[in-house]
């Protein structure tokens, strides 16, 4: 097998240099990669929120063709804000029961 010349050698090192990367990235450390628990969002008044959030504070609750025709949206919208903005998000406690007829009446209880 043939060697390589000092120029084709020199040429062959600067070649593999530069597919390395010279230095690794620093770790993240644990202290620095959690974040701090932010404030519950405040809602904006009158909006669709905010008056869902008053429906479902009253006393007999509300059922979901209620909200839906309060805010206007879809069955599936109204049940994902109760899930993941009023209970997740504002930290709402949100009790779902089964009311007269079998439908079921959601309201905020406690707070």
């Amino acid at each position: 097998m043939p060697t390589k010349t000092p120029a084709r050698a020199l040429k062959a090192a600067a070649r593999s240099r530069a597919s390395k990367p010279t230095s690794r990235p620093a770790a993240k450390s644990p202290a620095r990669s959690r974040k701090a628990a932010a404030p519950a969002p405040a809602t904006v008044v009158g909006s669709k929120q905010s008056q869902l959030i008053a429906l479902l504070r009253s006393a007999p609750g509300a059922t979901l063709p209620q909200m839906t025709e309060l805010t206007g949206w879809q069955p599936h919208t109204v049940r994902g804000t109760i899930s993941g903005v009023l209970r997740k998000k504002l930290g709402l406690s949100v009790a779902c029961e089964a009311g007269e007829s079998g439908v079921r009446v959601y309201r905020i209880v406690g707070a």
